[in-house]
């Protein structure tokens, strides 16, 4: 069990991601992201599990079949896509979908991709990068459109523009309800192929 290593890991992380939601204007989120880390119910499993260059429930997935700690941890922190997810009516019954998230908290959860990738790349981070992993399993993800649209928008700004200046559209424009155009996805998937030397 690597508890010093873990603790520092997502201590680590989440003040990275604090930092960044500080800059779009996110002051709550920022002091209050991935809180939940640090109860037993994911603390546990993410030291037991604990790999230093990638998610600790992947590893738990891969050993018991899911991962516990992610469970709970998605039922409670809102910057995950797959928190807004419910029964549709339009849909076959029975039929779970993605539901629109709201601005604040894909704003919050392109940091936390942000912050993700540059701890886990260490010094090969690149801004394309959390595009580059988001587009590698954008296919199978339970996301709404609208979410999916904005989220990539977002990224693809990262990527091209930089991170001072993404950061700043999303503090003085996305966050102010600036219209997001229509991205063509198949074209940004082709465009964009996973680096070999990328951490999963």
């Amino acid at each position: 069990m690597r508890i010093r290593d873990h603790f520092l890991t997502i201590t680590h992380h989440k003040l990275e991601v604090m930092k960044n939601c500080f800059a779009v204007g996110l002051y709550f989120q920022g002091l209050t992201h991935d809180l939940s880390k640090y109860s037993p119910s994911e603390f546990i499993p993410g030291a037991i599990y604990y790999q230093g260059n990638r998610s600790p429930n992947n590893a738990e997935r891969e050993a018991t079949g899911l991962s516990k700690a992610w469970l709970h941890h998605k039922g409670r922190n809102r910057h995950h896509y797959e928190y807004w997810t419910d029964f549709s009516p339009k849909a076959p019954k029975g039929q779970l979908v993605g539901v629109p998230m709201p601005r604040r908290y894909i704003a919050e959860m392109l940091c936390d991709r942000v912050a993700a990738s540059k701890i886990y790349n260490g010094d090969k981070y690149s801004d394309s990068y959390p595009l580059a992993y988001l587009i590698q399993g954008i296919d199978s993800v339970m996301m709404h459109e609208q979410t999916k649209n904005e989220l990539v928008f977002l990224l693809d700004m990262l990527k091209h523009r930089g991170e001072k200046y993404t950061f700043g559209y999303i503090r003085h424009r996305y966050l102010k309800g600036a219209k997001v155009p229509r991205m063509n996805i198949e074209k940004i998937k082709h465009d964009n192929p996973i680096p070999d030397d990328m951490s999963r």
